[in-house]
């Protein structure tokens, strides 16, 4: 979650606050919050927490922010902020290739190199 400081930086980037032409959103914050929440869990959207309401809604306004690099803005304050002393990649998300699951089968002798030599 966001500190108080951080958020302080980075609320007059956000579009829909007061004074703003257009719609005001109710809750930066909880909306800011809510697209951290999904970028650290990795979880997909629909399994967004109702705490944060509708995941369509925060979906829809965080790809309308991604077009018009507001996030860009954003990460590039809290960037700063960087603690870079333990890092840790999450494996778990890589994906074969759609090509590496229907290739032939090897069968018979060419399916291990070592089959039909005597090896001493």
């Amino acid at each position: 979650m966001l500190r108080d400081e951080q958020w302080a930086r980075i609320a007059p980037l956000l579009r829909g606050k007061a004074g703003d032409r257009g719609f005001t959103s109710a809750d930066n914050r909880l909306f800011v919050e809510a697209v951290l929440w999904i970028a650290r869990t990795g979880s997909p959207w629909r399994d967004l927490l109702v705490e944060f309401g509708n995941w369509n809604s925060i979906y829809v306004r965080s790809a309308r922010w991604s077009d018009k690099n507001v996030w860009q803005s954003i990460f590039a304050i809290l960037r700063e902020d960087a603690d870079v002393e333990e890092v840790s990649i999450d494996s778990t998300v890589i994906r074969a290739h759609q090509h590496a699951a229907g290739a032939a089968k090897k069968r018979g002798a060419s399916a291990w190199p070592f089959s039909g030599r005597v090896l001493h």
